[in-house]
């Protein structure tokens, strides 16, 4: 009997869905724009809860609360166009805690709306779900510190040996000795078709589809994105070439 009166409580919910990737490398872990709106229809679904909207954030990092998406997202909500924010993981919203306290004492909080993160089970409309939410929060920030501090220790090491830290740009390949960086030129072949193409004018995204029209791909195969494309253009190495 509780559970069926949960799902018609559920029933009555207008829910503005959140979904973001910053990079390519998030599509691969299966955190694409497509796999977490199938995850927030589902839950839509099970709960029937009225799905209203699915605002996207393609190439915004979670560093900052100043996103497109989210902003608009957030604003529905203040307008009374939803009542829940609904995010299939909490990393897509945000990933500090600080940003989590300010996103629950100024659209969450008591009175406010209600977020819901579908991979960890959060609901803030319950008292519990509020508790749980921020412990989640607290570990995970935990986390990223103590991954941080590893990393810095060990590119620390890697310098003082006078080895190469950071990634290889597009266009080069490492050397083997292991410090130095050689030109490659099938991705040299891509930088200059990229420059060309950029030159007359094309958007980012224009230049990306007719790289993939040209046969040009990624290391991984893939066709370029647009944000690619600009990292491409815009890195010194890629200048020099």
């Amino acid at each position: 009997m509780a559970k069926a009166s949960t799902v018609r409580a559920e029933a009555a919910r207008r829910v503005v869905g959140y979904v973001r990737v910053s990079t390519d490398k998030q599509a691969e872990r299966g955190l694409s724009l497509d796999a977490q709106r199938g995850r927030l229809e589902a839950w839509a679904a099970l709960y029937g809860a009225e799905l209203v909207s699915v605002v996207v954030d393609a190439g915004e990092s979670a560093k900052t609360l100043e996103r497109p998406g989210l902003t608009r997202a957030l604003a529905m909500l203040d307008a009374g166009e939803a009542d829940t924010l609904l995010v299939a993981k909490l990393d897509r919203l945000t990933r500090s805690v600080r940003d989590l306290d300010t996103l629950l004492s100024e659209h969450f909080g008591q009175g406010g709306a209600d977020l819901v993160s579908v991979a960890e089970s959060i609901d803030t409309h319950s008292a519990a779900g509020r508790l749980v939410l921020n412990v989640l929060a607290s570990v995970s920030q935990w986390e990223r510190e103590a991954i941080g501090e590893r990393t810095a220790a060990a590119l620390s090491v890697k310098s003082g040996r006078g080895e190469r830290v950071g990634s290889v740009p597009f266009g080069y390949a490492l050397a083997s000795d292991g410090v130095h960086l050689e030109a490659r030129d099938d991705e040299q072949a891509t930088i200059h078709a990229a420059r060309e193409l950029r030159a007359t004018g094309l958007s980012l995204r224009a230049v990306a589809e007719r790289l993939a029209a040209l046969g040009h791909r990624s290391r991984t195969g893939r066709a370029f994105a647009a944000m690619q494309v600009a990292r491409m253009l815009s890195s010194e190495m890629g200048e020099a070439a």
